[in-house]
């Protein structure tokens, strides 16, 4: 089980990540744009550098981020968090999604993405924004 900090911007993620890199040091784990991905013919030219996915190592936890498209809510500073949930398989990964999601609200049930993992985000009843994700190239 691991829990990491997952971060959304309206826009600027890169600037902000390249930031947190010369705090923390070290080399970014992964980094993707809208653009580079299967739906990147669809994204508008002024948002195919918008970072869609980037991960910076911090010890023994990553620090993840993304910008924000626009058919999303704005994110507001200070609530613009998810807590990321790195499941050992798609049965716990079901599990703890019903759990976190009970009393509050399932905005994405888990489902294969084109990432190689299954994911899914929810609200859990006190309003904290959880994102449960199984790799599913590791197993």
């Amino acid at each position: 089980m691991t829990l990491n900090v997952y971060l959304h911007f309206e826009t600027g993620c890169r600037d902000a990540f390249e930031f947190y890199r010369s705090v923390f040091g070290g080399e970014f784990a992964f980094v993707d744009t809208f653009g580079n991905s299967p739906m990147g013919g669809d994204v508008p030219e002024d948002l195919k550098d918008n970072i869609m996915h980037i991960a910076l190592p911090v010890g023994d936890s990553l620090l993840m981020g993304s910008d924000t498209p626009p058919m999303f809510d704005t994110p507001a500073a200070g609530t613009n968090f998810s807590i990321s949930y790195a499941a050992s398989s798609k049965e716990e990964a079901d599990d703890m999604f019903a759990k976190l999601s009970d009393g509050g609200q399932a905005s994405m049930p888990p489902q294969d993405m084109f990432w190689e993992s299954y994911f899914g985000m929810c609200t859990d009843k006190y309003g904290i924004s959880w994102m449960i994700n199984f790799d599913m190239s590791q197993g």
